[in-house]
């Protein structure tokens, strides 16, 4: 069934000609009501900083090194580096797995790798969003040359088509070196799943349906049973929707039986998945089971947002930047089933 400002609409009616009116009527209204900001990834009004903040890589397990993000939404003073990213050393080559917000970014962890003495093979993009994979410009020269793999998620080309353009305008209004971040659509494309070697060291890579957003890859270090698990999972700060819920759910619920080693989230600390899963899948199946009731009971999306707006608030960093928004998202999607 499908809803608009709380009236039935007619049947046959084209849900994309019906979901995306009501979605931005919501988000019109939670911005007006300032309670909760929909500024994802960026923060309001940022400013702009002179100098990037330096990046620090950590050997997290053997082999396997972290630059870790800054629990924040992307201003002038952090860059944009709020993501974790990183990179996975084999014997004969070593794999990036996602490059930062900006070119400067990409080039700081580009230096990292030299001082392992090998070669990068593969430049891995886990999503769309540009804290993680806007920095891919350091290594245009090699992606050219065809010495670098450019790897993602196949849905990722048509993702960064459509929002690139948009997250390169913003990026450069928050930070000097913004506006000279790249986005570079990956070439060799992980239809569900792909294995590759780096000399001893083999990495699984798997490309999900539907979760955090449509675009979402996971790399799996066979060698530490370590999860990249990316934005699939969120230690700290807030999940933000936007994806599929029901398919987010599904992916966490696939995690859990994987069950590796140890997880590297996207944003906040590496650790044992066993905690960081069960605290997002608390929150997220409280989300579906709210919304599913508000909807059973015709209340209208605003409304929804309203009684719904301090869910979790207790449990989460950065809660008003994106739970509103979590909110509408999970909504437009649960209407129709």
């Amino acid at each position: 069934m499908g809803r608009h400002d709380g009236k039935r609409m007619k049947p046959g009616a084209p849900r994309t000609d019906l979901r995306e009116p009501t979605r931005r009527s919501a988000l019109a209204a939670i911005a007006a009501a300032g309670g909760m900001m929909l500024t994802s990834p960026f923060a309001p009004h940022a400013g702009k900083a002179e100098a990037a903040p330096e990046a620090a890589f950590s050997e997290i397990a053997p082999g396997l090194f972290l630059r870790r993000g800054e629990q924040a939404e992307m201003d002038g003073e952090n860059h944009g580096a709020i993501a974790n990213i990183g990179f996975i050393v084999g014997q004969t080559s070593v794999a990036v797995i996602d490059t930062g917000a900006t070119t400067r970014q990409g080039q700081a962890l580009r230096e990292a790798v030299q001082a392992t003495g090998k070669p990068i093979s593969h430049v891995i993009a886990t999503h769309v969003h540009p804290d993680h994979c806007f920095g891919h410009g350091a290594f245009a020269e090699g992606f050219a040359a065809g010495t670098i793999a450019n790897v993602g998620h196949h849905r990722l080309p048509r993702a960064l088509a459509e929002r690139g353009a948009y997250y390169l305008e913003r990026l450069a209004a928050i930070a000097p070196e913004g506006s000279e971040a790249r986005f570079i659509a990956p070439s060799m494309l992980v239809q569900e799943t792909m294995t590759i070697d780096l000399g001893n060291r083999a990495l699984r890579l798997t490309a999900w349906p539907a979760a955090h957003t449509d675009n979402d890859l996971t790399i799996h270090d066979l060698k530490t049973d370590t999860l990249w698990a990316s934005d699939l999972v969120f230690n700290g700060r807030i999940p933000v929707l936007d994806g599929s819920l029901t398919g987010w759910l599904a992916a966490l619920r696939a995690l859990v039986e994987l069950a590796p080693a140890s997880l590297v989230p996207g944003h906040g600390e590496v650790g044992p998945p066993g905690p960081m899963l069960q605290r997002q899948r608390a929150y997220l199946e409280a989300l579906a089971s709210g919304v599913r009731e508000a909807i059973a009971q015709g209340l209208t999306i605003d409304e929804t947002v309203t009684r719904l707006a301090d869910l979790g608030r207790r449990d989460w960093l950065l809660f008003d930047g994106s739970h509103g928004r979590n909110i509408v998202t999970a909504y437009t999607e649960l209407e129709w089933e």
